[in-house]
């Protein structure tokens, strides 16, 4: 099996970007990543697509739509959908297609347009459930991770302060990050235990916004990574993913056992034993605030119903002992969901690859884990990057 680096990475504007198509925001992130890598599109051998749900760019066949803008054109090419969990599993698709020696470059790019679903995004979530027995409900995302919040918070005795503390942590993260939407340096505990109520205890928040964007990574097998990019290998040590069951009633919601089974199968193909001391950066996916809380524990990055804890202690913050979402996160940075990518896998690169500039964190990462979390609460996929 090859081994596969991360060689180049680019991200749009997170933003609504009503004046651009979803082709020219996959080009735009696309062309940034092959110039970091310093290669043209002519020397790519295959395109990996990610995006949700079609009607979010209010479209027919969207993967087919983007090719051309991703540079998909005359060349292998397939899309990936997991919901949420695209913003890893598309790399992840990009990981075995060299892996397996079928290709030595592979550009991935992913894509969401969530502005062109309306009257809100969220819309497009009221035809995802089961008809028979959810949608007479008239369930909506929001109230039902209301549930999970409040669940994980009775399980665990965590404070809703404390999960406040990761909005203001991510938005104010998300200063120094130049695609940010919603950055906040002044932001406090206050402001977002006092915000608009949506669905208790979910305030207006606690949640990312919707939003457009597309961001793009160059994966080459490790020898075309050392004739291109000598001084900063990165390479992909680890995957995962696992899903579980759609029916939330059959789940304790408190801890995401499927998580926790994409990160083992991750950690052991990375050749980690313990995580809580190998892993040196995070980037869970936080489109909620207590879901990077959740997250963190079902990474296996500490004791279910610590996180709270750590996050209190200071120990996630850039200069802490175990940085988490130094990006700025979903909840800073934005969320257009396969795009996140971004601010996921392409944080990670760069923070390992000592190139994310202003969010650099302080304790020299050689390891990092990223994940993204999709479908209905019940799928993640896991990526393991080590600098060589």
């Amino acid at each position: 099996m090859k081994e596969v680096a991360v060689v180049g990475a680019g991200m749009t504007l997170f933003a609504s970007r009503m004046m651009e198509t979803g082709k020219e925001l996959c080009w735009e992130a696309a062309k940034q990543a092959l110039d970091e890598a310093g290669l043209s599109l002519q020397e790519i051998d295959a395109v990996i697509m990610g995006t949700a749900p079609d009607a979010f760019d209010g479209i027919h066949k969207k993967g087919e739509n983007l090719l051309d803008g991703a540079g998909g054109a005359n060349k292998p090419y397939m899309r990936v959908y997991t919901g949420g969990g695209t913003a890893v599993m598309t790399p992840i698709a990009g990981w075995w297609h060299i892996a397996s020696g079928m290709f030595d470059t592979v550009l991935v790019v992913n894509e969401e347009k969530m502005s062109s679903a309306r009257p809100h995004a969220q819309s497009v979530f009221a035809h995802i459930w089961d008809p028979i027995l959810d949608r007479p409900l008239r369930p909506n995302l929001v109230w039902i991770f209301a549930m999970e919040m409040q669940r994980y918070m009775h399980k665990y005795n965590v404070r809703k302060e404390d999960i406040a503390l990761v909005s203001v942590k991510n938005k104010r993260n998300a200063v120094d990050h130049p695609c940010a939407q919603l950055a906040d340096p002044k932001i406090t505990v206050e402001d977002v235990l006092n915000s608009e109520p949506m669905a208790l205890p979910v305030r207006r928040l606690d949640i990312s916004p919707p939003s457009d964007g597309a961001s793009a990574l160059v994966l080459a097998s490790l020898d075309v990574a050392r004739e291109i990019c000598p001084d900063r290998i990165v390479t992909i040590d680890g995957v995962g993913w696992c899903i579980d069951t759609t029916m939330w009633t059959n789940r304790d919601l408190a801890f995401p056992k499927f998580l926790a089974r994409a990160a083992d199968q991750a950690y052991r193909m990375a050749g980690i034993k313990d995580p809580k001391k190998e892993i040196h950066i995070a980037e869970p996916y936080d489109p909620f605030n207590y879901k990077e809380l959740q997250h963190m524990e079902g990474l296996l990055l500490c004791e279910p119903g610590e996180a709270a804890i750590l996050t209190r202690e200071g120990v996630t913050q850039r200069d802490g002992r175990l940085p988490v979402c130094p990006s700025g996160g979903l909840l800073g940075v934005g969320n257009p969901i396969a795009a996140t990518m971004g601010i996921k896998v392409g944080e990670i690169y760069w923070q390992l690859a000592r190139k994310a500039g202003k969010r650099q964190v302080r304790n020299d990462p050689v390891t990092g884990v990223c994940q993204a979390w999709g479908d209905l609460m019940q799928f993640s996929s896991v990526l393991v990057m080590r600098r060589r």
